[in-house]
């Protein structure tokens, strides 16, 4: 018996040992994917916090940790008002991610070591219009009672879907109604994932107009010279057939998610990616190659801080989109794929400027030819996606019919943001939210309802 009780102590020595060594080890060396977790939940808490104004812990749980991995559920934040930084960790102790609030650029993930140089980054703020609450939207904010048309539509959970936290209906230049979820309110900016990538189009549109560039133009970077890659156009980029190696997988540690939360350079890491196929040849949505758009465009400036300003001065203050944050990776290329912080409305002004082929007040802010890639699908792709950083159709039209116009422009982000354009009506309709992909929500359908409101 005494035998049996020493082997029974020098196993469970042995055991202790190496849960500590094992313990260790992770402390030391976090694996890749609990990096990516605590790097997007830092990310996402001090978005919402310095841009938003959302309470820490309401994030945390509602946003990162209910519709996320299992893991996510270990992540501990901490928030640093003052100094505009978000600390999180598995635990309090394992994969520590850092993520700082810059003015004008909003958050991004920095080494600790990155911190002040980081800090260094900034863009203006947005204008301050005078009487702008008095004023009529899209000129200011004022808005008159809904259409009663719109009443029962914006009162029906199923057709707002899961978590719906903004709903806005444009016809004819006017909001016409608007609904918001529990906490959430016309003045409240909510992130619009991948349907950034059209207004950085619109940027591309906008710069093109200014004779700034041209959309045929290739050896892009220097990277890329003497390689086959020198031959991918700014024009291959918008519509998604560089024929670069991308995998937009979620989840694990990917191209995209390694590019989003791990890497300091978004855009020098893309960048570095092979080629998998000839540029033109094959249709790859990828969040990464709007990015390199975001690195080619800046780079077209020879000051660094107009570049910053650009977004801002040229289409952001130009159609009252005041609450707008086009964020920036620590390095300072914008992350032109995913992380543009607007609230509904002015969501609803960037969709309104898209309907009414990129005028606004009388003057053509995006180059019309860069309007018409927008709107103009892609054969590479199926007619899916288009030439300028949108969807022709929206999700799951693939496999269902529900009557909409052959016109109908989408922009789609993750979670369920949407903003669906059909210019011919003149209608535009923005639903943002906290629906993930399994929950098989489909704007489409509140689309649809809208239309047959107002016939």
């Amino acid at each position: 018996m005494q035998r049996l009780v020493k082997w029974a102590t020098r196993i469970a020595v042995v055991l202790v040992g190496l849960i500590s060594v094992a313990t260790a080890w992770i402390i030391a060396f976090p694996p890749e994917l609990l990096r990516v977790g605590t790097g997007y939940a830092a990310k996402i808490v001090c978005s919402n916090v310095f841009i938003a104004g959302r309470d820490a812990d309401e994030v945390l749980r509602d946003d990162v940790q209910a519709p996320g991995h299992p893991l996510l559920r270990l992540v501990r934040a901490e928030v640093d008002i003052e100094q505009g930084l978000v600390r999180t960790s598995m635990l309090g102790i394992v994969a520590p991610s850092t993520a700082l609030h810059r003015t004008g650029l909003g958050c991004a993930n920095v080494s600790e070591a990155e911190i002040e140089t980081a800090r260094t980054l900034s863009a203006p703020p947005a204008e301050v219009a005078s009487g702008n609450e008095t004023q009529i939207w899209p000129e200011g904010e004022s808005v008159a009672a809904g259409d009663p048309r719109l009443t029962s539509v914006l009162a029906d959970p199923a057709l707002l879907g899961p978590s719906a936290r903004a709903v806005v209906v444009v016809k004819d230049g006017r909001i016409i109604g608007e609904a918001y979820g529990p906490g959430f309110n016309a003045q409240t900016p909510l992130l619009g994932w991948s349907m950034t990538k059209t207004v950085t189009a619109a940027l591309i549109g906008i710069l093109k107009g200014e004779g700034r560039l041209d959309e045929a133009a290739a050896n892009l970077f220097p990277e890329w010279r003497g390689d086959s890659r020198a031959d991918i156009t700014l024009a291959n980029l918008l519509s998604m057939e560089s024929g670069l190696r991308f995998n937009e997988s979620y989840g694990d540690v990917t191209d995209v998610t390694r590019m989003l939360y791990l890497e300091h350079d978004m855009a020098a890491y893309v960048a570095s990616l092979p080629p998998d196929a000839e540029p033109g040849t094959r249709f790859n949505y990828s969040s990464g190659e709007t990015v390199l758009i975001s690195r080619y465009w800046m780079s077209r400036f020879a000051d660094r801080m107009e570049a910053l300003a650009y977004p801002r001065r040229a289409l952001f203050d130009a159609i009252g989109m005041r609450s707008a944050v086009l964020e920036a990776d620590p390095v300072g290329t914008f992350v032109g794929s995913s992380y543009l912080y607007a609230t509904a409305r002015d969501w609803a002004r960037f969709g309104l400027l898209i309907a009414e082929s990129g005028r606004w007040a009388g003057r053509q802010i995006i180059d019309r030819s860069l309007v018409a890639r927008i709107s103009k699908p892609t054969s590479v792709s199926g007619g899916d996606y288009t030439e300028g950083q949108a969807w022709q159709n929206g999700p799951g039209d693939q496999d269902s019919s529900f009557g909409l116009s052959d016109e109908t422009l989408w922009m789609l982000g993750h979670d369920g943001q949407s903003v669906a354009v059909i210019p011919s009506e003149r209608l535009v309709v923005v639903r943002l939210g906290l629906t993930p992909r399994r929950l098989d929500y489909r704007p489409e359908r509140l689309l649809q309802a809208v239309r047959d409101a107002l016939r």
